[in-house]
């Protein structure tokens, strides 16, 4: 039986849910390996670049163009997408700038600019479809094991 392939990202955020994505693995490494080839995760491997997955785990909010074009490539090369934790799922706490004052705003310029950030954070859904969504900051524990073993082990 072929493993399902998974790939795990990361875009503007505190990458909390990562790091509980690995301590999670602590105890379901030895079942999930069976069933599940976590191919394209950078906290997990080296990654020569990404390919066709089965579901695509996606973690933060999208802050730029390229940050955008990187999440459409993303899904469409995955079956499945999972927005993975707050800033993926609701845009926040990452989009609190979206309700800025205009000094604010001219106080962060340089780094928008220097970064080529947007003018607004978006959720994944504003960008691409989102097919399940784990919230929470850091996400779900409990709510992100049943999902995984629903998707990946039959």
């Amino acid at each position: 039986m072929a493993k399902i392939i998974v790939g795990w990202f990361t875009f503007t955020c505190s990458e909390d849910s990562t790091i509980l994505f690995t301590e999670i693995l602590n105890s379901h490494w030895q079942e999930w390996t069976k069933a599940i080839d976590f191919k394209y995760a950078k906290t997990l491997r080296k990654s020569a670049g990404i390919g066709p997955m089965d579901i695509a785990f996606v973690e933060g909010a999208i802050s730029s163009d390229s940050q955008a074009e990187k999440l459409k490539k993303i899904r469409g090369l995955a079956k499945t997408l999972v927005a993975i934790g707050a800033c993926a799922v609701t845009g926040q706490p990452s989009a609190q700038r979206n309700q800025f004052t205009p000094e604010q705003l001219e106080a962060i310029k340089p780094i928008l600019e220097r970064f080529s950030y947007n003018d607004k954070v978006q959720r994944l859904d504003e960008v691409v479809k989102v097919d399940y969504s784990v919230p929470g900051c850091p996400m779900d524990e409990t709510k992100f094991v049943e999902l995984i073993n629903k998707l990946c082990i039959k």
